[in-house]
């Protein structure tokens, strides 16, 4: 059975409070971890609906979770959860928008430049765009864009002059390619964070699946993300906000819950990790 630590689960099955015969949607399944701990809690007439843009995560999913009948896998993505339940059907929500360890590891995937791989970057294996397409074939406003809106980085312009001239010499396809243009090392989290970003149009399939959340859930019920940059906690923070002030979401973390020292030293990758919850009124 292949797994990797689940971030932050205690915490989030607190925030959560899945009960017997409760239905929970888990929509970045990953390899089950959170979904494992779900389930364990809705059994045996609960129901998990788990989905996940990358179907070797549903494959080996489906075979942690094998012992649980009352699951659902999907290949999904979370931003079309209107497409897939009823509104009101839910108890719970859970969105977990780390990367799973897979592919961090799998250097065939690229995501990681520490490891030389692939400039693919794609959850979804079947959708077409890449970072090698970006890189090679976005205008070079558009890559300086990316790189500022997506990874924060204030020399966004100066880097997306120098990938179009490295282009002109030859096109990109590998990460190292990538690793070795970017003098200022400092910047290669943000500079794959943000291509990554790009590739799977992320921000909006959260503001997506976010604004589907209350019409989905049942009163009382609640909904826990679990971000890892900025850009995403803010856009999670300002919707939990905006919600509180219509009247339709109660707030349950004044601030985010973040791993505690001794997860971080057991889990090194949940440094960054920040969890929000809400319930529907």
């Amino acid at each position: 059975m292949e797994s990797h630590a689940s971030v932050l689960p205690i915490e989030t099955l607190e925030l959560l409070g899945p009960k017997k015969g409760e239905v929970f949607i888990d929509g970045t399944l990953g390899l089950g971890g959170h979904a494992r701990l779900i389930l364990e809690k809705i059994s045996p007439r609960g129901k998990l609906i788990g989905l996940d843009a990358d179907e070797r995560n549903l494959e080996i999913a489906r075979e942690n979770l094998k012992s649980f009948p009352n699951i659902e896998l999907r290949h999904a993505n979370f931003r079309d959860l209107e497409k897939l339940v009823e509104p009101n059907s839910v108890d719970g929500i859970l969105l977990d928008l780390g990367l799973s360890s897979p592919h961090l590891d799998d250097a065939s995937r690229g995501f990681s430049f520490q490891n030389e791989g692939p400039l693919d970057f794609r959850f979804d294996q079947n959708q077409e765009l890449t970072a090698a397409i970006i890189l090679n074939s976005f205008p070079e406003n558009e890559i300086a864009l990316i790189l500022r809106e997506f990874g924060e980085i204030g020399i966004s312009k100066k880097l997306a002059r120098q990938i179009c001239r490295r282009r002109w010499k030859k096109k990109f396809a590998r990460t190292n390619e990538l690793v070795e243009l970017i003098e200022a090392k400092r910047l290669l989290p943000q500079v794959f964070q943000a291509l990554r970003i790009a590739v799977n149009d992320e921000l909006t399939a959260l503001e997506r699946a976010l604004n589907s959340a209350p019409k989905l859930l049942k009163s009382g019920g609640r909904i826990a993300v679990i971000s890892f940059h900025s850009l995403e906690d803010r856009i999670v923070k300002n919707f939990f906000r905006e919600q509180k002030k219509s009247g339709t979401l109660e707030v349950l973390t004044k601030k985010p819950v973040i791993p505690s020292p001794e997860e971080i030293k057991n889990n090194p990758r949940a440094r960054s990790a920040k969890l929000r919850a809400a319930l529907k009124k």
